[in-house]
């Protein structure tokens, strides 16, 4: 898969699960977190894919953002969708940080 395909594949699951924990459990954090964070993967997979600047960094501050939230509840309540974000947090972390150390971030 190419960078701007994951960076769209990761808004869409972070956006699709908010909006779903806000219908499951009408939690207004869990729509406004998984929209806010969908919206900077689909920036970043948008600006990868047309060559713009900041894609990469745009896709790897989302994975911070996510990784900073899910993780330390990931850790405390061993729940299966935090570890589940924590692990997209990770593989979005692990994927647009060696793209950002390799240099592609501004050539993409």
């Amino acid at each position: 898969m190419s960078l701007p395909q994951i960076a769209y594949l990761l808004a869409t699951l972070t956006a699709g699960g908010g909006i779903t924990g806000y219908v499951r459990t009408g939690s207004v954090p869990s729509i406004a977190a998984g929209v806010t964070v969908g919206a900077l993967y689909a920036l970043g997979g948008y600006r990868i894919q047309n060559r713009q600047p900041y894609g990469v960094e745009l896709a790897l501050l989302a994975s911070l953002v996510l990784a900073g939230s899910s993780i330390p509840r990931a850790i405390r309540s061993q729940k299966p969708l935090p570890m589940g974000l924590s692990v997209l947090a990770l593989g979005g972390l692990f994927t647009f940080g060696q793209a950002y150390a390799g240099g592609k971030g501004k050539t993409l």
